[in-house]
């Protein structure tokens, strides 16, 4: 399968005969320019004429037949030179026939839609004597080059395969981890077939502990995940290992038990399929066992665990505790709420710019997340970095959390002026995702900080983290009543109307610059169980992650 290539038009049909021994054929059936042949004159990517303006449809036509003739005669270098990045296709359209060792393919263009061609490819993948087949549909786009003025293929990872991503690649073998049967607290299995967020989630846990649960790995063909930052400085978007796209001999899977429960999965699943560019994790207050992981979004990656973004009012659980750790506020004593605040010559407001009335005490205005209300205490807090010693130290943010698979555990920089200010209602330069503030709802909840757990600790003896502070009982006494004011007649009221329970609850929204609407974030405790979920550009707290937090609780 590593010798030239060589390929030759049989009745129309393109054939290319990979050489050495046991010989594959890969085939371009039909034609993506309608019947009418645009590149009988021998034209190639090499020889095009330079263009101007929007691509046209012959153009398109013959740079999509160009890229998967080329591309079916398993001649890597003509398919590099249809495309607009050759150096990545050339590697790409080389390690399709050598190291996924797919030994036969028929690629059948479909019907062009503008600038795109929809193709089809029916493959087989043959790896020590076994041979199984691989079907999929994939598409791509012709683009005008901007240094050549030639039409070329728009090279994106997803040409080759629809799930792969930038820096991605297929690979085929004996993968170096066995699968895992991943089962819940309850030894329910939990497939990424029921559940597609765990997907990255199952990849880690098998790079992971596949090979300390036992099993024997068999024959796959899987995506190898980006071993190196990509050109945008993410290493890549799955958040997590390898995922197997064929199985070409059935391993021997081990029994991996994690704290999930599929219920509340289920659950998170339904809840976040409802709205785009969603996360949702759910976890328990008395122990910090994560029940539920779960996203929608189209890059697949793995925010609700990875994120790193404001999170907005949520973060006022921690300002609150901190303010009353130090007796600075009270849940019974006034807190003005104006409309504005300067503070580090910024001007800050709430929402609307809404104030209320005079007199009003502290748990009200938790309760009706004014701003203001938190900023104007800081000149009352005499030490400094308060805010992050209060997070780190009492809600265990930033400690380096070892769940069991990857995860960004919070950030809260000690900051100055204006900065400071802004980070005392979740925005600046503090960084969350909704693990963090699911756990930190849970630690306002019980008092204590656990740290999140997938998997028990004990299966490969790693620390955990350990706050250096419990939270005195009356600063959660009283946290605790003004989360429960805010889930009853406070702005999560209309999203917690349906969750029964003891609870408690607390929105935010987040600006974002350049974005038109903010990050919607909501969290939420009822009996042991506590939720935090984030919608970017959702809008207002309540608006997109309230109702996805609800229905978490409610199941």
């Amino acid at each position: 399968m590593n010798g030239a290539a060589k390929g030759a038009i049989i009745g129309g049909v393109f054939l290319a005969m990979i050489g050495g021994a046991g010989y594959g054929m890969y085939s371009l059936v039909g034609d993506t320019g309608g019947g009418k042949d645009d590149t009988t004159d021998g034209t190639t990517a090499a020889g095009a004429s330079r263009g101007e303006g929007p691509v046209t449809e012959k153009e398109t036509s013959e740079a999509a037949k160009g890229f998967l003739t080329a591309w079916a005669a398993g001649d890597e270098r003509a398919a590099a030179d249809w495309t607009n990045n050759a150096s990545e296709a050339l590697s790409a359209v080389a390690d399709f026939k050598a190291r996924a060792y797919v030994s036969k393919a028929v690629i059948t263009p479909g019907t062009p839609s503008g600038t795109t061609v929809p193709f089809k490819v029916e493959a087989e993948v043959t790896y020590e004597g076994t041979t199984k087949p691989l079907a999929y549909e994939s598409r791509l786009t012709v683009v005008r080059g901007l240094s050549t003025g030639k039409a070329l293929v728009d090279w994106q990872a997803s040409v080759i395969h629809p799930d792969l991503k930038r820096g991605e690649r297929l690979r085929a073998g004996t993968p170096a981890s066995p699968p895992v049967k991943l089962v819940d607290r309850n030894d329910q299995e939990l497939t990424p077939e029921k559940y597609p967020s765990l997907r990255p989630v199952l990849a880690q846990l098998r790079e992971v502990y596949g090979g300390k649960a036992g099993g024997k790995a068999g024959v796959e063909l899987w995506i190898e995940p980006a071993t190196a930052p990509t050109q945008d400085g993410d290493a890549g978007q799955d958040g997590g290992g390898r995922r197997t796209l064929l199985t070409l001999v059935a391993g021997e899977p081990s029994t991996l038990k994690t704290y999930l429960d599929a219920k509340v999965q289920a659950a998170a699943e339904q809840a976040v399929a409802k709205y785009p560019e969603s996360s949702v994790v759910a976890v328990k207050p008395s122990n910090g066992h994560i029940l539920a992981i779960a996203n929608h979004r189209k890059d697949g990656y793995n925010a609700a665990m990875t994120g790193t973004r404001a999170p907005g009012s949520t973060m006022k659980i921690v300002t609150a505790a901190m303010l009353l750790d130090r007796g600075k506020v009270a849940a019974d004593r006034p807190a003005p709420c104006d409309k504005t605040v300067s503070w580090g010559g910024r001007s800050f407001h709430n929402l609307s710019n809404f104030q209320l009335p005079a007199g009003t005490n502290f748990s009200t205005s938790f309760a009706k997340s004014c701003n203001t209300a938190f900023i104007k205490q800081i000149k009352e807090v005499d030490e400094d970095a308060a805010l992050s010693k209060e997070a780190t130290e009492v809600f265990g943010i930033g400690l380096d959390w070892k769940t069991g698979i990857k995860s960004f555990d919070g950030k809260v920089p000690v900051t100055t002026g204006a900065e400071s200010a802004a980070e005392y209602i979740g925005q600046g330069q503090i960084t969350m995702n909704p693990l963090n503030i699911a756990s930190i709802t849970a630690t306002a909840r019980s008092g204590r900080f656990h740290q999140p757990l997938l998997v028990s600790a004990e299966l490969d003896g790693r620390p955990t983290a350990t706050a250096a502070r419990t939270m005195k009982s009356s600063v959660r006494g009283q946290l605790v009543s003004m989360m429960r004011l805010t889930a009853t007649s406070g702005t999560g009221a209309e999203a917690m109307a349906s969750v029964g329970g003891d609870k408690g609850a607390k929105t935010g929204s987040a600006e974002v610059d350049g974005a038109a609407s903010p990050d919607s974030w909501f969290t939420g405790f009822s009996d042991d169980v506590a939720a935090a979920a984030m919608v970017e550009g959702g809008g207002h707290g309540g608006d997109a992650a309230g109702p996805i937090v609800a229905a978490v609780l409610r199941s």
